[in-house]
């Protein structure tokens, strides 16, 4: 039954447009979502389940596994070798202007496909939270039509924030340039530079801002009411202008969450990557020493290239694993705050809800 706090407001036609003021605080949200994780999560402790959300949450990105991602792949090329394998390959690329041309358009194609497969796996997050259960191959099919308009708003985004920073470094390189070559620095140099930092880090502020925004409230609205983006986004910018306040008290809860789980999550994930590396170097060395000992010297020929290849293709996916399941519960927590949160808002999404909350929600 809906509560008149949860009553929605009518537009002239008849059609349901926002819920008026008054539903789940953010607090109140936070706890709700903290009850859902632990249900979703440890009632029952499912290890394919848990498997399949941490997949779905590393290509996701963006949060602190993310970070740790990044920061483990930038370690491991000098631990291991990699940095002079690497330029001698920019090296070779540059001289075949042909094979560099097709590698740039396969890391296009690839980036874009990783985008695609975001905007899908976001829906399957939110999917996961309402139902208990993940999907992957019918739910694929039924989530694709909205999977798609995430996915070209998302593309659109993204290559309008480049295209923009782009254009402005492009204007003022020049600039930059003559001023460099006088040797002494100019005011207008100093300015030039400090309104280009300014401008990146506002940028990358508002586009954090626009995704958060969606990830969190615009995709469950989709799901809920089968809109596209823009239509979410406007029922999104309704609630928005009635409630700025309770807003703004959410995304500094949001933030607070997000520092807290990140250093949780890198606390955990320290001693288990330098384990990790560290195994697979003595595994490496026993190896080496075990040839040594029966006569046999390792030796770079193609069949140890495939073997190298295989090794490192291992050692890779366990950091995939062991990734993804460090930073899952954490981005499972912070969709299902702002699902909660919106929820309380849109019966729509609420009535979707397979676990009660605990403050009485809808099943």
């Amino acid at each position: 039954m809906i509560t008149p706090s949860r009553v929605p407001h009518l537009d002239p036609a008849g059609m349901e447009r926002v819920v008026s003021p008054g539903g789940s605080s953010p607090v109140k949200a936070l706890i709700d979502a903290f009850s859902d994780t632990i249900q979703l999560l440890f009632n029952p402790l499912d290890a394919s389940r848990w498997l399949k959300l941490s997949a779905v949450c590393l290509f996701l990105g963006g949060g602190t596994a993310s970070a740790a991602f990044h920061w483990s792949l930038s370690a491991l090329p000098s631990d291991v070798g990699f940095q002079e394998t690497l330029v001698q390959l920019r090296l070779y690329l540059a001289r075949l202007p042909g094979l560099l041309s097709l590698s740039i358009a396969l890391a296009i194609s690839l980036g874009v496909a990783i985008i695609y497969v975001r905007a899908t796996c976001r829906f399957a997050l939110v999917e996961t939270i309402l139902k208990g259960e993940i999907r992957f191959r019918r739910g694929w099919l039924e989530r694709g039509p909205l999977a798609r308009s995430y996915f070209f708003w998302l593309l659109g985004a993204l290559a309008a924030l480049g295209t923009m920073l782009g254009a402005g470094m492009l204007f003022a390189l020049p600039h930059l340039r003559a001023e460099a070559g006088v040797g002494e620095h100019s005011l207008a140099y100093s300015i030039m530079l400090a309104g280009i930092f300014l401008g990146e880090v506002l940028v990358g502020m508002v586009a954090g801002l626009l995704i958060t925004l969606t990830d969190d409230f615009a995709v469950p609205i989709m799901y809920a009411d089968r809109l596209p983006l823009l239509a979410a986004w406007r029922k999104l910018a309704g609630m928005l202008r009635e409630e700025v306040g309770a807003f703004t008290l959410y995304f500094v809860l949001r933030l607070v969450m997000s520092v807290a789980i990140g250093v949780a999550v890198l606390l955990f994930l320290f001693p288990a990557l330098v384990a990790l590396f560290s195994g697979a170097i003595i595994v490496g060395v026993l190896v080496v020493m075990t040839l040594r000992l029966v006569g046999l010297a390792w030796v770079w020929t193609p069949l140890t290239i495939l073997v190298g290849a295989l090794a490192l293709s291992v050692l890779m996916g366990l950091l995939l694993i062991l990734l993804g399941l460090a930073g899952m519960p954490g981005q499972v927590l912070l969709q299902n705050f702002g699902m909660r949160f919106v929820s309380s808002r849109l019966p729509a999404l609420d009535s979707l809800w397979q676990i009660p909350s605990p403050s009485g929600g809808s099943e």
